[in-house]
Protein backbone atom coordinates (compact mmCIF):
# COMPACT_ATOMS: atom_id res chain seq x y z
CA UNK A 1 0.00 0.00 0.00
CA UNK A 2 3.02 2.27 -0.27
CA UNK A 3 1.47 4.30 -3.09
CA UNK A 4 -2.20 3.98 -2.10
CA UNK A 5 -2.82 7.71 -2.53
CA UNK A 6 -0.58 8.14 -5.55
CA UNK A 7 -3.46 8.29 -8.04
CA UNK A 8 -4.94 11.36 -6.38
CA UNK A 9 -1.47 12.82 -5.96
CA UNK A 10 -0.77 12.38 -9.66
CA UNK A 11 -4.06 14.10 -10.56
CA UNK A 12 -3.18 17.08 -8.37
CA UNK A 13 0.37 17.22 -9.67
CA UNK A 14 -0.64 16.83 -13.31
CA UNK A 15 -3.25 19.55 -12.98
CA UNK A 16 -0.72 22.05 -11.77
CA UNK A 17 2.05 20.96 -14.12
CA UNK A 18 -0.26 21.27 -17.09
CA UNK A 19 -1.40 24.63 -15.76
CA UNK A 20 2.15 25.82 -16.30
CA UNK A 21 1.25 26.59 -19.90
CA UNK A 22 -1.38 29.04 -18.62
CA UNK A 23 -0.72 32.35 -16.95
CA UNK A 24 0.55 32.09 -13.38
CA UNK A 25 -0.24 34.45 -10.53
CA UNK A 26 1.47 35.16 -7.24
CA UNK A 27 -0.98 33.72 -4.72
CA UNK A 28 1.40 34.68 -1.90
CA UNK A 29 1.08 38.35 -2.75
CA UNK A 30 -2.70 38.16 -3.16
CA UNK A 31 -3.11 36.66 0.30
CA UNK A 32 -0.83 39.26 1.85
CA UNK A 33 -2.68 42.11 0.18
CA UNK A 34 -6.16 40.80 1.02
CA UNK A 35 -5.27 40.69 4.70
CA UNK A 36 -4.06 44.27 4.43
CA UNK A 37 -7.47 45.27 3.10
CA UNK A 38 -9.07 43.98 6.27
CA UNK A 39 -6.55 45.91 8.33
CA UNK A 40 -7.51 49.07 6.44
CA UNK A 41 -11.13 48.50 7.48
CA UNK A 42 -10.46 48.30 11.22
CA UNK A 43 -12.36 50.53 13.59
CA UNK A 44 -11.42 51.47 17.16
CA UNK A 45 -7.99 51.55 18.77
CA UNK A 46 -5.55 50.11 16.22
CA UNK A 47 -2.83 47.70 17.33
CA UNK A 48 0.85 48.58 17.55
CA UNK A 49 1.58 46.42 14.49
CA UNK A 50 -0.83 48.35 12.21
CA UNK A 51 0.52 48.05 8.65
CA UNK A 52 -1.67 50.76 7.11
CA UNK A 53 0.21 54.07 7.45
CA UNK A 54 -2.78 56.26 6.51
CA UNK A 55 -5.02 54.74 9.18
CA UNK A 56 -5.11 55.45 12.92
CA UNK A 57 -7.57 55.17 15.81
CA UNK A 58 -11.19 56.01 14.98
CA UNK A 59 -14.69 55.67 16.45
CA UNK A 60 -13.15 54.80 19.81
CA UNK A 61 -16.25 56.03 21.65
CA UNK A 62 -18.81 53.80 19.89
CA UNK A 63 -21.27 52.79 22.60
CA UNK A 64 -24.44 50.82 23.15
CA UNK A 65 -27.73 52.27 24.33
CA UNK A 66 -26.70 51.76 27.95
CA UNK A 67 -23.13 52.94 27.52
CA UNK A 68 -21.60 49.56 26.61
CA UNK A 69 -18.23 49.72 24.86
CA UNK A 70 -18.81 48.86 21.18
CA UNK A 71 -15.47 50.06 19.83
CA UNK A 72 -13.58 47.82 17.46
CA UNK A 73 -14.78 45.63 14.65
CA UNK A 74 -14.69 46.55 10.97
CA UNK A 75 -16.19 49.25 8.80
CA UNK A 76 -18.35 47.53 6.22
CA UNK A 77 -17.24 49.16 2.98
CA UNK A 78 -16.12 52.56 1.78
CA UNK A 79 -18.36 54.04 4.46
CA UNK A 80 -18.13 53.82 8.24
CA UNK A 81 -21.13 51.82 9.39
CA UNK A 82 -20.44 48.57 11.24
CA UNK A 83 -22.98 46.00 9.99
CA UNK A 84 -22.86 42.92 12.20
CA UNK A 85 -24.60 40.56 9.78
CA UNK A 86 -22.08 40.85 6.96
CA UNK A 87 -19.15 41.16 9.38
CA UNK A 88 -20.15 37.83 10.90
CA UNK A 89 -20.61 36.15 7.52
CA UNK A 90 -17.18 37.42 6.47
CA UNK A 91 -15.62 36.04 9.65
CA UNK A 92 -17.16 32.60 9.20
CA UNK A 93 -15.84 32.27 5.65
CA UNK A 94 -12.38 33.57 6.54
CA UNK A 95 -12.14 31.18 9.50
CA UNK A 96 -13.27 28.25 7.34
CA UNK A 97 -10.52 29.10 4.90
CA UNK A 98 -7.95 29.28 7.71
CA UNK A 99 -9.05 25.89 9.03
CA UNK A 100 -8.92 24.34 5.58
CA UNK A 101 -5.74 25.91 4.20
CA UNK A 102 -3.54 26.81 7.14
CA UNK A 103 -0.44 25.70 5.25
CA UNK A 104 -1.03 28.40 2.62
CA UNK A 105 -0.92 31.17 5.22
CA UNK A 106 2.07 29.68 7.00
CA UNK A 107 3.98 29.35 3.75
CA UNK A 108 3.56 33.04 2.95
CA UNK A 109 4.32 34.11 6.55
CA UNK A 110 0.85 35.58 7.05
CA UNK A 111 -0.57 33.15 9.62
CA UNK A 112 -0.31 35.62 12.51
CA UNK A 113 -1.98 38.34 10.46
CA UNK A 114 -4.68 35.88 9.44
CA UNK A 115 -5.35 35.05 13.08
CA UNK A 116 -5.46 38.75 13.87
CA UNK A 117 -8.09 39.39 11.23
CA UNK A 118 -10.68 37.04 12.72
CA UNK A 119 -9.75 37.76 16.33
CA UNK A 120 -10.44 41.45 15.66
CA UNK A 121 -13.98 40.59 14.58
CA UNK A 122 -14.61 37.99 17.29
CA UNK A 123 -13.57 40.31 20.11
CA UNK A 124 -16.01 42.87 18.77
CA UNK A 125 -18.85 40.32 18.60
CA UNK A 126 -18.20 39.38 22.22
CA UNK A 127 -18.48 43.06 23.18
CA UNK A 128 -21.75 43.30 21.24
CA UNK A 129 -23.22 40.29 23.07
CA UNK A 130 -24.01 42.25 26.22
CA UNK A 131 -26.39 39.66 27.70
CA UNK A 132 -27.71 36.22 26.78
CA UNK A 133 -30.61 37.63 24.78
CA UNK A 134 -29.21 40.97 23.69
CA UNK A 135 -26.83 41.59 20.80
CA UNK A 136 -25.82 44.80 19.05
CA UNK A 137 -25.99 44.27 15.30
CA UNK A 138 -25.18 47.71 13.93
CA UNK A 139 -23.26 50.83 14.90
CA UNK A 140 -23.71 53.92 12.77
CA UNK A 141 -26.60 55.19 10.70
CA UNK A 142 -26.10 55.00 6.95
CA UNK A 143 -28.40 57.96 6.32
CA UNK A 144 -26.07 60.08 8.47
CA UNK A 145 -22.94 58.41 7.15
CA UNK A 146 -23.88 59.24 3.55
CA UNK A 147 -23.49 62.91 4.26
CA UNK A 148 -19.82 62.52 5.16
CA UNK A 149 -16.91 61.86 2.82
CA UNK A 150 -13.53 61.77 4.47
CA UNK A 151 -11.38 59.88 6.95
CA UNK A 152 -12.91 57.79 9.74
CA UNK A 153 -10.49 59.52 12.10
CA UNK A 154 -12.26 62.82 11.33
CA UNK A 155 -15.88 61.67 11.77
CA UNK A 156 -18.05 63.93 13.88
CA UNK A 157 -21.55 62.66 13.11
CA UNK A 158 -23.75 60.79 15.58
CA UNK A 159 -23.16 57.01 15.66
CA UNK A 160 -26.28 55.37 17.10
CA UNK A 161 -26.28 51.67 17.94
CA UNK A 162 -28.99 49.10 17.22
CA UNK A 163 -29.65 45.74 18.81
CA UNK A 164 -31.76 42.60 18.78
CA UNK A 165 -33.33 41.26 21.97
CA UNK A 166 -36.23 39.12 23.16
CA UNK A 167 -38.82 41.63 22.01
CA UNK A 168 -37.11 42.34 18.67
CA UNK A 169 -35.26 39.14 17.78
CA UNK A 170 -32.99 38.40 14.85
CA UNK A 171 -32.44 34.67 14.38
CA UNK A 172 -30.43 35.26 11.23
CA UNK A 173 -28.02 37.72 12.85
CA UNK A 174 -27.64 35.73 16.07
CA UNK A 175 -27.28 32.48 14.11
CA UNK A 176 -24.62 33.83 11.76
CA UNK A 177 -22.66 35.35 14.64
CA UNK A 178 -22.86 32.03 16.48
CA UNK A 179 -21.43 30.30 13.41
CA UNK A 180 -18.63 32.85 13.17
CA UNK A 181 -17.65 32.46 16.82
CA UNK A 182 -17.78 28.67 16.57
CA UNK A 183 -15.45 28.76 13.58
CA UNK A 184 -13.07 31.18 15.32
CA UNK A 185 -13.08 29.00 18.45
CA UNK A 186 -11.85 26.04 16.40
CA UNK A 187 -9.03 28.08 14.86
CA UNK A 188 -7.82 29.19 18.30
CA UNK A 189 -8.29 25.88 20.15
CA UNK A 190 -4.56 25.14 20.41
CA UNK A 191 -3.39 28.75 20.14
CA UNK A 192 -5.32 30.52 22.90
CA UNK A 193 -7.55 28.11 24.79
CA UNK A 194 -9.15 30.81 26.96
CA UNK A 195 -10.11 32.93 23.98
CA UNK A 196 -11.35 29.85 22.15
CA UNK A 197 -13.52 28.89 25.13
CA UNK A 198 -14.95 32.40 25.34
CA UNK A 199 -15.86 32.35 21.65
CA UNK A 200 -17.53 28.97 22.01
CA UNK A 201 -19.48 30.04 25.09
CA UNK A 202 -20.88 33.05 23.27
CA UNK A 203 -21.57 30.92 20.19
CA UNK A 204 -23.71 28.54 22.25
CA UNK A 205 -25.63 31.35 23.91
CA UNK A 206 -26.24 33.13 20.63
CA UNK A 207 -27.49 29.89 19.11
CA UNK A 208 -29.92 29.52 22.01
CA UNK A 209 -31.05 33.11 21.47
CA UNK A 210 -31.49 32.49 17.73
CA UNK A 211 -33.56 29.35 18.19
CA UNK A 212 -35.71 30.44 21.15
CA UNK A 213 -36.70 33.86 19.84
CA UNK A 214 -37.43 33.80 16.13
CA UNK A 215 -37.42 36.74 13.76
CA UNK A 216 -35.56 38.57 11.00
CA UNK A 217 -32.97 41.03 12.24
CA UNK A 218 -33.93 43.83 9.86
CA UNK A 219 -37.34 43.99 11.52
CA UNK A 220 -35.49 45.06 14.67
CA UNK A 221 -32.73 47.05 12.97
CA UNK A 222 -34.77 48.88 10.37
CA UNK A 223 -31.92 50.62 8.56
CA UNK A 224 -30.28 47.31 7.66
CA UNK A 225 -33.12 46.29 5.36
CA UNK A 226 -32.14 48.79 2.69
CA UNK A 227 -28.56 47.51 2.44
CA UNK A 228 -28.33 43.99 3.87
CA UNK A 229 -31.79 42.53 3.94
CA UNK A 230 -32.22 38.98 5.16
CA UNK A 231 -34.98 36.99 3.53
CA UNK A 232 -35.01 33.95 5.82
CA UNK A 233 -33.32 32.56 8.92
CA UNK A 234 -33.61 28.81 8.41
CA UNK A 235 -30.25 28.65 6.64
CA UNK A 236 -28.49 30.62 9.39
CA UNK A 237 -29.96 28.42 12.13
CA UNK A 238 -28.83 25.26 10.34
CA UNK A 239 -25.44 26.82 9.58
CA UNK A 240 -24.99 27.75 13.25
CA UNK A 241 -25.90 24.25 14.43
CA UNK A 242 -23.50 22.64 11.96
CA UNK A 243 -20.63 24.91 13.05
CA UNK A 244 -21.36 24.18 16.71
CA UNK A 245 -21.17 20.48 15.93
CA UNK A 246 -17.85 20.99 14.17
CA UNK A 247 -16.59 22.91 17.20
CA UNK A 248 -17.91 20.60 19.93
CA UNK A 249 -18.65 17.21 18.34
CA UNK A 250 -21.80 17.21 20.50
CA UNK A 251 -24.40 15.15 18.65
CA UNK A 252 -27.30 17.38 19.65
CA UNK A 253 -26.03 20.07 17.30
CA UNK A 254 -25.75 17.71 14.36
CA UNK A 255 -29.25 16.44 15.15
CA UNK A 256 -30.48 20.04 15.12
CA UNK A 257 -28.72 20.79 11.86
CA UNK A 258 -30.13 17.74 10.11
CA UNK A 259 -33.62 18.37 11.45
CA UNK A 260 -33.60 21.99 10.32
CA UNK A 261 -32.06 21.02 6.97
CA UNK A 262 -35.26 19.09 6.29
CA UNK A 263 -37.63 21.52 8.02
CA UNK A 264 -36.45 24.50 6.02
CA UNK A 265 -36.10 22.48 2.78
CA UNK A 266 -32.44 23.22 2.32
CA UNK A 267 -31.83 20.22 0.08
CA UNK A 268 -32.98 22.15 -2.99
CA UNK A 269 -30.22 23.43 -5.26
CA UNK A 270 -29.43 27.10 -4.67
CA UNK A 271 -27.92 29.34 -7.33
CA UNK A 272 -25.58 31.38 -5.13
CA UNK A 273 -23.75 31.60 -1.81
CA UNK A 274 -23.38 34.90 0.00
CA UNK A 275 -24.32 36.66 3.25
CA UNK A 276 -28.08 36.27 2.69
CA UNK A 277 -28.08 32.78 1.15
CA UNK A 278 -26.14 30.18 3.16
CA UNK A 279 -27.82 27.02 1.83
CA UNK A 280 -24.91 25.92 -0.37
CA UNK A 281 -22.53 26.51 2.53
CA UNK A 282 -24.73 24.35 4.76
CA UNK A 283 -24.67 21.59 2.15
CA UNK A 284 -20.88 21.75 1.82
CA UNK A 285 -20.29 21.81 5.57
CA UNK A 286 -22.65 18.91 6.27
CA UNK A 287 -21.02 16.94 3.46
CA UNK A 288 -17.65 17.59 5.07
CA UNK A 289 -18.90 16.64 8.55
CA UNK A 290 -20.91 13.52 7.69
CA UNK A 291 -19.91 12.34 4.20
CA UNK A 292 -23.56 11.35 3.74
CA UNK A 293 -24.76 11.09 0.16
CA UNK A 294 -27.69 13.44 0.78
CA UNK A 295 -25.25 16.30 1.36
CA UNK A 296 -22.46 15.29 -1.00
CA UNK A 297 -24.95 15.01 -3.85
CA UNK A 298 -26.45 18.38 -2.94
CA UNK A 299 -23.16 20.25 -3.07
CA UNK A 300 -22.20 18.38 -6.25
CA UNK A 301 -25.45 19.51 -7.88
CA UNK A 302 -24.69 23.08 -6.82
CA UNK A 303 -21.17 23.03 -8.22
CA UNK A 304 -22.16 21.23 -11.41
CA UNK A 305 -24.89 23.78 -12.07
CA UNK A 306 -22.42 26.62 -11.73
CA UNK A 307 -19.74 24.85 -13.73
CA UNK A 308 -21.91 23.70 -16.63
CA UNK A 309 -25.18 25.68 -16.67
CA UNK A 310 -24.91 29.01 -14.85
CA UNK A 311 -24.68 32.12 -17.00
CA UNK A 312 -21.14 33.31 -17.77
CA UNK A 313 -19.73 36.45 -19.35
CA UNK A 314 -18.14 36.21 -22.80
CA UNK A 315 -14.72 35.83 -21.14
CA UNK A 316 -15.94 33.09 -18.82
CA UNK A 317 -16.77 34.75 -15.50
CA UNK A 318 -19.68 33.29 -13.55
CA UNK A 319 -22.44 35.86 -13.58
CA UNK A 320 -25.02 35.83 -10.79
CA UNK A 321 -25.88 39.52 -10.57
CA UNK A 322 -24.18 42.87 -11.11
CA UNK A 323 -23.80 43.79 -7.45
CA UNK A 324 -20.70 41.94 -6.26
CA UNK A 325 -20.16 40.06 -9.51
CA UNK A 326 -16.68 38.87 -8.52
CA UNK A 327 -17.66 38.10 -4.95
CA UNK A 328 -20.41 35.74 -6.14
CA UNK A 329 -18.01 33.86 -8.40
CA UNK A 330 -15.30 33.60 -5.74
CA UNK A 331 -17.73 32.41 -3.04
CA UNK A 332 -19.00 29.66 -5.30
CA UNK A 333 -15.59 28.34 -6.25
CA UNK A 334 -14.46 28.38 -2.62
CA UNK A 335 -17.30 25.97 -1.83
CA UNK A 336 -16.41 23.87 -4.85
CA UNK A 337 -12.81 23.68 -3.64
CA UNK A 338 -14.13 22.38 -0.33
CA UNK A 339 -16.18 19.80 -2.26
CA UNK A 340 -13.08 18.83 -4.24
CA UNK A 341 -11.15 18.36 -1.00
CA UNK A 342 -13.56 15.62 0.10
CA UNK A 343 -13.23 13.85 -3.24
CA UNK A 344 -16.13 15.26 -5.26
CA UNK A 345 -15.10 15.85 -8.90
CA UNK A 346 -11.77 17.09 -7.62
CA UNK A 347 -9.96 17.77 -10.89
CA UNK A 348 -12.92 19.53 -12.52
CA UNK A 349 -13.77 21.75 -9.55
CA UNK A 350 -10.17 22.75 -8.95
CA UNK A 351 -9.73 23.75 -12.55
CA UNK A 352 -13.04 25.63 -12.37
CA UNK A 353 -11.82 27.51 -9.29
CA UNK A 354 -8.55 28.39 -10.96
CA UNK A 355 -10.32 29.74 -14.05
CA UNK A 356 -12.57 32.01 -11.99
CA UNK A 357 -9.85 33.28 -9.66
CA UNK A 358 -7.46 33.85 -12.55
CA UNK A 359 -10.12 35.89 -14.33
CA UNK A 360 -10.19 38.13 -11.25
CA UNK A 361 -6.40 38.36 -11.10
CA UNK A 362 -5.88 39.25 -14.76
CA UNK A 363 -7.21 36.72 -17.25
CA UNK A 364 -10.34 38.84 -17.68
CA UNK A 365 -8.23 41.62 -19.17
CA UNK A 366 -7.14 43.34 -15.98
CA UNK A 367 -6.70 42.79 -12.27
CA UNK A 368 -9.72 43.52 -10.09
CA UNK A 369 -7.65 43.50 -6.90
CA UNK A 370 -6.39 46.91 -5.84
CA UNK A 371 -2.60 47.04 -5.78
CA UNK A 372 -2.12 43.70 -7.54
CA UNK A 373 -1.00 43.29 -11.14
CA UNK A 374 -0.19 45.84 -13.80
CA UNK A 375 -3.67 47.19 -14.44
CA UNK A 376 -5.63 47.27 -11.20
CA UNK A 377 -8.48 49.57 -10.06
CA UNK A 378 -7.25 53.07 -9.18
CA UNK A 379 -10.47 54.60 -7.92
CA UNK A 380 -12.22 52.15 -5.59
CA UNK A 381 -15.37 53.59 -4.02
CA UNK A 382 -13.76 54.08 -0.61
CA UNK A 383 -13.74 57.35 1.29
CA UNK A 384 -10.63 56.96 3.45
CA UNK A 385 -8.36 55.85 0.62
CA UNK A 386 -9.53 58.76 -1.54
CA UNK A 387 -8.12 61.24 0.98
CA UNK A 388 -4.74 62.95 0.55
CA UNK A 389 -1.99 62.68 3.14
CA UNK A 390 -2.58 64.56 6.34
CA UNK A 391 -2.76 67.35 7.27
CA UNK A 392 -4.52 68.17 3.99
CA UNK A 393 -8.30 68.25 4.45
CA UNK A 394 -10.53 65.58 2.93
CA UNK A 395 -14.11 66.15 1.84
CA UNK A 396 -16.39 65.74 -1.17
CA UNK A 397 -13.72 67.24 -3.42
CA UNK A 398 -11.83 63.97 -2.96
CA UNK A 399 -14.92 62.07 -4.08
CA UNK A 400 -15.22 64.21 -7.20
CA UNK A 401 -11.53 64.01 -8.08
CA UNK A 402 -10.71 62.32 -11.39
CA UNK A 403 -7.30 61.25 -10.10
CA UNK A 404 -6.42 57.85 -8.61
CA UNK A 405 -7.05 57.42 -4.89
CA UNK A 406 -4.00 58.89 -3.09
CA UNK A 407 -3.92 55.95 -0.67
CA UNK A 408 -3.71 52.50 -2.26
CA UNK A 409 -6.34 50.25 -0.71
CA UNK A 410 -4.16 47.17 -1.11
CA UNK A 411 -5.96 43.89 -1.54
CA UNK A 412 -9.52 45.17 -1.95
CA UNK A 413 -11.62 43.19 -4.43
CA UNK A 414 -13.96 45.53 -6.31
CA UNK A 415 -17.51 44.62 -7.31
CA UNK A 416 -16.38 43.90 -10.86
CA UNK A 417 -17.62 43.90 -14.46
CA UNK A 418 -21.09 43.54 -15.89
CA UNK A 419 -22.46 40.56 -17.80
CA UNK A 420 -20.51 41.58 -20.91
CA UNK A 421 -17.17 42.02 -19.12
CA UNK A 422 -17.50 45.81 -19.22
CA UNK A 423 -16.00 47.68 -16.28
CA UNK A 424 -15.64 51.33 -15.23
CA UNK A 425 -12.82 52.33 -12.93
CA UNK A 426 -14.59 55.39 -11.56
CA UNK A 427 -15.06 56.23 -7.89
CA UNK A 428 -18.68 57.30 -8.30
CA UNK A 429 -19.55 54.06 -10.15
CA UNK A 430 -19.99 52.01 -6.99
CA UNK A 431 -21.82 49.29 -8.90
CA UNK A 432 -18.43 48.49 -10.47
CA UNK A 433 -15.98 49.79 -7.86
CA UNK A 434 -17.54 49.20 -4.46
CA UNK A 435 -15.43 47.29 -1.94
CA UNK A 436 -16.85 45.48 1.10
CA UNK A 437 -15.78 43.06 3.82
CA UNK A 438 -17.75 40.18 2.36
CA UNK A 439 -16.42 40.69 -1.18
CA UNK A 440 -12.96 39.60 -0.06
CA UNK A 441 -13.83 36.68 2.21
CA UNK A 442 -14.65 33.89 -0.25
CA UNK A 443 -12.08 35.26 -2.68
CA UNK A 444 -9.25 35.17 -0.14
CA UNK A 445 -10.26 31.69 1.01
CA UNK A 446 -10.36 30.41 -2.59
CA UNK A 447 -6.90 31.85 -3.28
CA UNK A 448 -5.66 30.11 -0.14
CA UNK A 449 -7.15 26.89 -1.51
CA UNK A 450 -5.24 27.29 -4.77
CA UNK A 451 -2.06 28.05 -2.85
CA UNK A 452 -2.64 24.91 -0.80
CA UNK A 453 -2.92 22.87 -3.99
CA UNK A 454 0.24 24.48 -5.32
CA UNK A 455 2.09 23.43 -2.15
CA UNK A 456 0.62 19.94 -2.33
CA UNK A 457 1.67 19.59 -5.94
CA UNK A 458 5.18 20.74 -5.06
CA UNK A 459 5.46 18.21 -2.24
CA UNK A 460 4.09 15.42 -4.40
CA UNK A 461 6.40 16.34 -7.24
CA UNK A 462 9.39 16.01 -4.92
CA UNK A 463 8.09 12.68 -3.58
CA UNK A 464 7.37 11.24 -6.99
CA UNK A 465 10.70 12.46 -8.34
CA UNK A 466 12.48 10.76 -5.47
CA UNK A 467 10.69 7.53 -6.37
CA UNK A 468 11.32 7.88 -10.11
CA UNK A 469 7.63 8.37 -10.90
CA UNK A 470 7.57 11.98 -12.12
CA UNK A 471 7.19 11.14 -15.82
CA UNK A 472 4.20 8.94 -15.03
CA UNK A 473 2.60 11.76 -13.02
CA UNK A 474 2.77 14.19 -15.90
CA UNK A 475 1.08 11.61 -18.11
CA UNK A 476 -1.77 11.08 -15.61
Amino acid sequence: MRYATSAMNRVILASFLLAGVARCYDYDEVLRLSLMFYEAQRSGHLPANNRIPWRSDSATTDKGQNGEDLSGGYYDAGDFVKFGFTMASTTTILAWGYLSYKDAYEEVNEWENALGSIRWAAEYFIKCHVSDYEFYGQVGDFSLDQGFWGRPEDMNMSRPSYKIDKNRPGSDLAGETSAALSAVSIVFTKIDSNFSASCLSHAKKLYMFATQYRGLYHDAIKGAAQYYESTDYGDELTWAAAWLYKATKESQYLDDAEYMYMKYRLKERPNEFYYNKKVAGVQALLAELTNQSEYTEAIQNFCNYNLYVQKKTPKGLLYIEKSGTLCHAANIVFLCLRAADIGIMSAQYREFAKEQIHYILGDGGQSYVVGFGKNYPLQPHHAASSCPDRPAPCDWEAYRSTKPNPQVLYGALVSGPDENDNYKDLREEYIYNEVTLDYNAGFQSAVAGLKHLELLASRNKALLSANGLLSNATDA
